[in-house]
């Protein structure tokens, strides 16, 4: 019956998108993504570095005692240098985690041994939402009641380790399971407060946020009140957050070596940084091809646009998992006493809840209740019911507070519950949220009416149930790779927390769709002993990937089109599909986004089985993305599918390739991305499967990275007298490099480069002022800006690269600085060049530049 369900949607999303489409289609637009906030201009360099120092790691094959004569050489000229370090890595990655002001970075080069310098970014977790929804619906969406039930899997002889605040040692849900932990942090620990953020690590990984534990109930929590995915794993708990705040790069690096030592076979990372493009994903992608399945969070960053998924999840290997709403809400039930329905609410984060039995206030309609609002009603002495919208629920709520009223009520302006959060509470006044059909039907009464508090709960059906989250980040990574990759549940899962916090709560959050995922992968291990080894990674991918079904278009559900596949990956995954399908497509999801104009794929069909198997194959479309990627609009602009056969049978134990051609839309703009489905539709036996795609038109010869953006970048600039900001300089300047009066370039990335160099020119003749040694400085994986407003501040000191460590790095010419030269006094300009996220450095044609406006050195 489920897997008939499952044929029935597909089948209505087909039906939707109709058959063929005009090879020239008009763009319909039938959703745009609002803008963020632009916010103000931002200066997001960084001050926290990698250092990979040459020979490779223990995981290559290099002895951990030659590695560690090579760390003491370093430490010492660190030392002598003034160089804080922060961690030394030796099983997945040969170096350091280092502190120093960006201006300063090049200092980095001068000491012996470095290969490469890249960006530390920083983590946090999401912050709590009062709601309390139920884990056990949430395992329905996904098939793990059934892999539990029916097949018997539970998880067992699996190793899940997890990358977190840590696990609730004394929780029962855990209880004889945790075999491995490490605390790296300590309690008081915050990477963003720099009165914290030195580590203070300890042997206990107890958590003292939640957020860690929450995520291994999801995994596989086992007591009365909850059961995970998989109930029968063991766990690693590896703390990397403190009490409260965040977390970075280089604290997780040193929990992904002891994970790796310790054996786990599942990672799971319910954290990331949006439009991360770091170092962490050298020391992973060695983790994956060792044989470990990391699974990481997409992101909470639904709101900033296209390119937000961040590392770790953007690594290639890494299973990214973007997150689907609960089909159902365990909300507190009151009852209203006009009409005798009952009314589900939450209590919003911040406020106190209302009391469990009594009869409340008069309930009034005041209106939307922001400042700028005239109050419909007065609420002295009664409840204030507000509309949800144009202002913070802290706002609504303390205004309804001053002017008189004991509670607020404020209901959801979309169909649904919502778990409001933010509030500061006011003693004796409490404050929840209702969905807006019980809103509307309050606000209908023809009589007043008051509400019977009760403590019963009542399950709510959740209008956004299996739609894609509203906060899960969009695709694709900065590299144009695929991601995400597949989804999961997360928004609205119940789930354990530390004993003292209560022992269940709720988070929502793609934090919550990757502990998902990582049950399921240990169900699937279990299921198959055969994925065990070196290839453990690629199989659960392929067999998670082929089985998962894309879900409706979130933004607009109306349209029958699949949400895009740079947003939920190839859709919902299906554990039982994945558990019993026999047949795997390679490869299970096709990018082309570096590249222009059509593309050609072989899909090859692997049968596993004893019986032939003959599919049918189906394209599915789905919306189309232009604009601005901070706030594309999306429109029915698909791509032309072609297939080498309408029908394919793969013989038993044998293989089939079917060529799939994509030519992308014709009326869609240059950087616009368009995205669908390849299904695979039995006939006969067996069981749907998909090849998600993504391309982008023009391909990545289309990406522009240095745009004006709202501040006309990339400028050239100085540091004002307080030190809070820049002063502009469209004209040129005189600097004397002393102090803070220093040129600055200040450049907003539009996308991630692969590179960046700053080259210095004869102001004179605009030509580089030496053949070879022309650089001031030189970076690798930058990504791009958070925001319109945000920019790179990069600082020159006067001086060039007279000599590089490094000449040949993957393939690629690159250039490593050793050692530098000032440069005398006189009339220079900068050249700001970057990489294209997948371009060559030998072509010209992937580089883009702007030059400086003259500068002057003046030293005195």
């Amino acid at each position: 019956m489920r897997k008939l369900l499952l044929l029935v949607g597909v089948a209505a999303l087909l039906a939707a998108c109709g058959g063929p489409r005009s090879s020239k289609p008009s763009l319909e637009v039938i959703a745009a993504l609002p803008p963020a906030p632009a916010g103000p201009m931002v200066d997001e360099t960084p001050s926290r570095w990698f250092v990979e120092l040459s020979g490779g790691a223990v995981s290559d094959g290099i002895s951990l005692q030659s590695i560690q004569a090579q760390h003491a050489a370093f430490r010492q000229a660190a030392q002598a240098a003034g160089v804080k370090i922060l961690f030394a890595y030796t099983q997945l990655f040969n170096g350091f985690a280092v502190e120093v002001p960006g201006k300063n970075r090049k200092l980095l080069y001068t000491l012996p041994g470095v290969e490469g310098i890249y960006p530390i970014g920083t983590y946090k977790l999401p912050p709590r939402e009062a709601a309390n929804p139920d884990l056990a619906s949430a395992i329905t969406q996904t098939g793990a009641d059934i892999a539990q039930n029916d097949l018997g899997l539970t998880g067992r002889g699996v190793k899940v380790g997890i990358i977190d605040s840590g696990i609730d040692l004394e929780h029962p849900a855990f209880a004889g399971r945790i075999v491995d932990g490490y605390d790296f942090v300590g309690d008081a620990y915050d990477a963003s407060d720099p009165a914290r953020s030195t580590p203070v690590p300890d042997p206990n990984p107890d958590d003292c946020d939640g957020h860690g534990t929450h995520v291994a109930g999801i995994v596989g929590g086992k007591d009365s009140q909850i059961t995970g995915v998989a109930p029968g794993v063991q766990f690693g708990a590896y703390k990397v957050f403190g009490c409260e705040g965040s977390t970075s790069d280089d604290v997780i690096l040193a929990a992904l070596e002891r994970a790796e030592t310790a054996g786990m076979d599942v990672v799971n990372m319910s954290l990331g940084s949006p439009f991360g493009w770091s170092v962490l994903g050298k020391a992973i992608t060695k983790m994956v091809k060792r044989g470990t399945v990391v699974v990481a969070s997409a992101g909470n960053n639904g709101n900033l646009g296209l390119f937000a998924t961040g590392d770790p999840a953007a690594t290639e290997g890494v299973l990214s998992v973007a997150s689907f709403d609960n089909i159902a809400v365990n909300a507190q039930k009151a009852v209203v006493n006009a009409t005798g329905a009952p009314l589900g609410y939450l209590v919003l984060g911040g406020a106190e809840a209302p009391p469990t039995s009594g009869i409340s206030a008069e309930v009034v309609w005041v209106g939307r209740g922001c400042n700028v609002d005239a109050l419909l009603a007065n609420p002295s002495g009664k409840v204030a019911l507000m509309e949800r919208g144009a202002c913070t629920f802290n706002e609504k709520y303390q205004r309804a507070v001053a002017a008189g009223a004991v509670g607020v009520i404020i209901h959801n302006n979309a169909p649904g519950l919502f778990a409001g959060g933010g509030v500061v509470g006011v003693a004796g006044k409490f404050g929840i949220s209702i969905s807006q059909a019980d809103g509307l039907a309050l606000r209908a009464l023809s009589t007043p009416t008051t509400l019977t508090w009760t403590p019963d709960t009542t399950l709510v059906s959740n209008p956004t149930g299996n739609l894609i989250s509203s906060f899960s980040s969009w695709g694709l990574s900065q590299d144009l790779k695929f991601k995400p990759d597949l989804g999961a549940p997360g928004g609205l899962i119940r789930s354990a927390v530390p004993l003292e916090q209560g022992g269940y709560a709720i988070l929502s959050g793609t934090s919550m769709s990757a502990p998902h995922v990582a049950g399921a992968v240990a169900l699937l291990l279990e299921g198959n002993p055969a994925f065990w080894g070196p290839q453990k990674p690629s199989e659960v991918r392929k067999y998670l990937q082929n089985t998962a079904m894309p879900k409706l278009f979130a933004l607009a559900p109306s349209s029958g089109l699949p949400e895009t596949s740079y947003r939920q990956g190839a859709g919902m995954i299906d554990i039982v599909a994945a558990v019993q399908n026999r047949v795997t497509v390679t490869p299970s999801a096709i990018s082309f986004a570096e590249k222009a104009g059509a593309h050609t794929e072989r899909l090859v069909l692997k049968n596993r089985s004893n019986v032939p198997l003959i599919y049918k194959p189906v394209h599915l479309p789905g919306p189309s993305a232009f604009g601005s990627i901070y706030s594309p609009s999306f429109a029915i602009a698909p791509a032309t599918v072609n297939f080498s056969h309408t029908q394919i049978t793969v013989p038993a134990r044998g293989e089939a390739v079917l060529t799939v051609t994509i030519t992308p839309p014709a009326g869609l703009p240059s950087k616009g991305l368009f995205g669908g489905y390849v299904l695979l539709q039995p006939v006969g036996a067996g069981i749907m499967m998909n090849v998600p795609y993504v391309g982008m038109q023009g391909g990545y010869q289309a990406v522009q990275i240095l745009t004006p953006a709202s501040a006309g970048f990339p400028l050239l600039g100085r540091l004002n007298a307080a030190g809070t900001g820049y002063d502009i300089l469209p004209s040129g300047g005189t600097f004397t490099l002393q102090g803070n009066d220093v040129p600055v370039i200040l450049a907003h990335f539009e996308h991630g480069a692969q590179a960046y160099e700053m080259v210095i020119l004869n102001a004179a003749t605009n030509t580089p002022i030496h053949p070879k040694f022309n650089r001031a400085d030189y970076g690798e994986y930058l990504p791009r800006n958070s925001s319109a407003n945000g920019f790179f501040a990069i600082a020159w000191d006067g001086t060039r690269i007279t000599k590089y460590a490094r000449e040949d790095i993957y393939g690629n010419k690159i250039p490593v600085p050793s050692e530098f030269q000032a440069v005398p006094n006189g009339q220079y300009k900068l050249q700001i060049r970057v990489l294209k996220p997948t371009g060559r450095m030998s072509n010209p044609a992937d580089w883009e530049s702007w030059t400086s406006p003259v500068i002057t050195i003046a030293r005195p």
